[in-house]
C-alpha cells in the first residue's frame, strides 16, 4: 500500500445521479391554450399548448439555489413569483405537458449546481513581455501605413 494510485470507473454518469430534481405535482398549475405549430387544421380546434406555472417559493429549495434560479430565469418569473413555461412543440397535449415539466426540472437542476469560484491569478512576466511585443509589432505595422513625411 505504498502510494499506489487506482482508478475507479463508474457504469453511469455521476452528474446525472446527483442532479435529478423531481417537480412535485401539487405545486404545478397547468393551463391549456390554443397554440400555433404542428397540427394543421387540428391546431385551431384543440388546446394542445401547455402553460405550466410553478410558484418558486413553494419549491423548498435552499436559499443559494433559489437565488440562482431567480437570477437565471428572471425573464420567465412573473411579479407573482411564478415560473411560467409554455410548451407547444408537439401535437399531443400530454407530450407538451411532459416537456414543460422536464424543462422546469432542468432549470432547477442547473440552479442547484454551484458555480466554480474564480481564482485570481497574476500574469507571468513572460506573458506580459509577449503582450507588449505584440503591441509594438502592431504599432509598427500601423505606423508604416502612414504617408511618408519628407
Amino acid at each position: 500500500m505504498g502510494g499506489e494510485a487506482f482508478k475507479v470507473t463508474l457504469p453511469f454518469n455521476m452528474h446525472q445521479l446527483i442532479m435529478a430534481f423531481k417537480l412535485p405535482p401539487e405545486i404545478c398549475e397547468f393551463r391549456f391554450i390554443l397554440g400555433s405549430g404542428p397540427g394543421g387544421q387540428h391546431v385551431n380546434k384543440t388546446a394542445s399548448t401547455v402553460e405550466l406555472r410553478v410558484t418558486v417559493s413553494k419549491l423548498q429549495l435552499p436559499p443559494a439555489p433559489l437565488a440562482r434560479l431567480k437570477e437565471q430565469q428572471a425573464k420567465r418569473i412573473n411579479k407573482l413569483g411564478e415560473l411560467v413555461i409554455q410548451s407547444g412543440n408537439h401535437r399531443s397535449q400530454l407530450m407538451n405537458r411532459q416537456e414543460a415539466v422536464s424543462r422546469v426540472e432542468k432549470f432547477i437542476d442547473e440552479a442547484l449546481i454551484r458555480p466554480k469560484s474564480r481564482v485570481a491569478t497574476r500574469p507571468t512576466l513572460a506573458s506580459k513581455r509577449r503582450r507588449l511585443e505584440g503591441k509594438k509589432v502592431r504599432g509598427s505595422v500601423k505606423s508604416q501605413r502612414k504617408k511618408p513625411s519628407w
